[in-house]
């Protein structure tokens, strides 16, 4: 699930940011025996309106308070940073799932299908696209299916350049909801079977359902949409059963933040409410420990979540290469 791959044989970044339309964080991560350490972090606010996430239209409208953010948390960590590993927020990008019922054996001709499928939805010119997919489940009768991620090639830059002024070059680019997948998947916790986890943030939210590790479907839903949080869940729910023969979520996710501080304690009540089961918090040390001098609180957790999922996606791709 990436947008963009540039290394291969190499090692895993120096660290990971965020880049979020309120705030840059930044995070390294080191190894203690087998078990992965989240060794250093940092946050930055930024100036409201300094990142404006969108698919098609200018991202970064403050340049020079983006990069100055970027480069305030690389210096806190503690460590000489050169290659990150990069979290751009979720509406900056569309995610697509799309079926094949016959794969093309050869690379090349599956990335042309997938460019050429995504041509029809995509907002702009597929030729000033982005586009990145992770394959799926496939069929014994060569079918399958994958996640495609689709962005604007200028947007990707903006967000590129404003780390290169601050002196770091990012190798990796992903989504936020797609890192809190990597993060769910990597914990000692992740179920077999189906299961929904929902990721808030103050300008969107992210659905995903996750069937034995694979997204069987995926939506963003802008704030000030008209329908609540939990009329979506539900209306995803009841898809879920008659689209996608569900028979049940193992596990029910939430996490990241909202607009007011109970917003994440609202929605897990509401939910709890309508689906009728337990609503888990998406929790990084379920994945990755903390080193001593770091003290967990929710909103510390909403800040770790996406930027734990990549550095241990890095991690597990460079042990595997």
């Amino acid at each position: 699930m990436s947008l963009l791959t540039s290394w291969l044989n190499s090692p895993p970044p120096d660290a990971a940011i965020e880049i979020a339309a309120g705030r840059v964080s930044a995070a390294t991560l080191t190894t203690r025996g087998e078990s992965p350490t989240l060794q250093a972090y940092a946050v930055e606010g930024l100036p409201d309106g300094a990142v404006v996430p969108s698919l098609a239209s200018h991202n970064i409208t403050d340049r020079g308070a983006v990069t100055a953010a970027v480069r305030t948390v690389l210096g806190r960590l503690g460590t000489r940073v050169s290659r990150v590993a990069l979290v751009l927020p979720d509406a900056a990008a569309k995610v697509s799932l799309i079926h094949f019922d016959q794969v093309p054996a050869k690379r090349d001709d599956l990335d042309q299908l997938v460019r050429w499928q995504m041509r029809k939805s995509a907002p702009f010119s597929i030729d000033d696209a982005c586009v990145s997919y992770t394959p799926c489940a496939r069929g014994a009768d060569g079918s399958g299916d994958f996640v495609v991620v689709l962005a604007k090639r200028s947007v990707i830059e903006e967000y590129e350049q404003a780390c290169a002024d601050a002196g770091t070059y990012p190798g990796l680019i992903d989504l936020t909801s797609l890192s809190v997948l990597n993060l769910i998947l990597a914990s000692s916790r992740a179920a077999a079977g189906d299961w929904l986890a929902i990721y808030m943030r103050p300008e969107d939210t992210s659905i995903a359902i996750v069937r034995d590790g694979h997204v069987i479907f995926f939506r963003n839903r802008p704030e000030g949409d008209h329908d609540t949080l939990t009329d979506l869940v539900h209306q995803t729910a009841m898809y879920y059963q008659d689209r996608l023969s569900g028979q049940g979520f193992a596990r029910v996710l939430l996490g990241g933040s909202g607009r007011t501080p109970d917003a994440v304690d609202l929605a897990q009540h509401n939910l709890e409410t309508r689906l009728g089961t337990r609503v888990e918090p998406i929790d990084p040390t379920s994945a990755a420990a903390l080193s001593d001098r770091i003290g967990v609180t929710p909103d510390l957790l909403d800040v770790l979540a996406p930027l734990t999922g990549m550095l241990l996606r890095t991690q597990r791709e460079a042990a595997s290469v």
